[in-house]
């Protein structure tokens, strides 16, 4: 019985490991066409882990941490004590992004929950008209924000199910916007040199109005794998793939590599295909320890922007 049920495992962990090459290789003019600038609420695109930006966000079927509750809220299961996180990133004209989560099993709800803080803001701006060109003496400020609570639990040994439900709302000066989106996930590992396939919808609700315009949310479908392809006490090294079919775009792709010495070091490298205007990624990670049963980790992600230069993260995470 237990070679047939590994057996059946490797079987379907097979047809799903082709169903990705063929989503992969399959071109983007099949899909249609682009339709960019046809929705907003953008923000809810700016992935949040320095981690999984070093690896081009090919990170849904990895998503072992407290950030699986923007990746993949599935992933959430894979954590077996309580995690925070802290991110800033830094992008041009002196705007700022930042986001907060904590997630914690319950044995009550036999999963785990989540809990996210979103927020992009742009500072004062200054305003300009025709007449004043350098500006009128007058600021104006954007900004935007989500609040989101997630929960994922495990239905079978392999097999895992999330969902994250999140409060949008964005800001123009003296008018704004808000609603609400939700994401769900799955995950499957195979239980083969750490062979997981991933699936999730996100972004997923009603349109946003802002004062009589109404506008559709950044809805994306993903579906993304990963496999150890070093194993050892000292070396271990993942290769990801992610593929992703946006509403307001072409398919896009991802490819991503990590390596850890020791389980403490790590080094990211990746590539996003088929953006707009960025492409290669790159990163790195500490763990310490900090008493038996806790510790910190701080990753770095570089992103390759195009003309707009570099974007640079910064993530603070605690394990307690």
């Amino acid at each position: 019985m237990s070679c047939t049920r590994k057996f059946s495992a490797g079987k379907w962990a097979l047809y799903l490991a082709l169903a990705i090459v063929l989503i992969v290789q399959l071109p983007a003019d099949v899909y249609g066409q682009a339709k960019v600038g046809t929705a907003g609420a953008k923000f809810l695109d700016i992935g949040i882990s320095a981690r999984a930006m070093g690896m081009a966000e090919a990170y849904s079927a990895i998503a072992n941490d407290v950030s699986a509750i923007y990746y993949n809220p599935a992933g959430l299961t894979q954590m077996f004590s309580r995690e925070a996180m802290f991110t800033h990133i830094d992008y041009p004209a002196e705007i700022n992004y930042e986001f907060a989560a904590i997630a914690f099993p319950v044995e009550a709800l036999a999963g785990v929950v989540g809990f996210g803080f979103y927020n992009l803001n742009t500072g004062d701006i200054p305003l300009t008209t025709y007449g004043n060109p350098q500006g009128t003496g007058e600021f104006f400020a954007a900004s935007d924000y989500a609040f989101s609570v997630s929960y994922a639990r495990s239905l079978t040994e392999h097999f895992s199910l999330g969902g994250t439900f999140k409060i949008i709302g964005e800001y123009y000066d003296d008018e704004s916007a808000r609603g609400w989106a939700a994401d769900v996930g799955t995950l499957y590992d195979t239980g083969y040199r750490g062979f997981k396939i991933a699936i999730s919808i996100v972004n997923f609700g009603p349109d946003l109005k802002m004062v009589q315009q109404s506008y559709p949310l950044p809805i994306n479908f993903k579906f993304g794998s990963s496999f150890n392809f070093i194993e050892s006490p000292d070396h271990m090294a993942v290769f990801s793939l992610e593929g992703a079919h946006p509403s307001d775009n072409l398919e896009q792709y991802n490819a991503g590599m990590e390596y850890w010495y020791l389980d403490k070091f790590s080094v990211r490298v990746g590539n996003r295909f088929n953006y707009d205007s960025d492409g290669f990624t790159a990163g790195a990670g500490m763990k310490w320890p900090l008493g038996e049963a806790s510790e910190i980790r701080i990753d770095y992600g570089y992103q390759d922007f195009g003309f707009l230069r570099e974007i640079h993260r910064f993530s603070l995470a605690l394990a307690f």
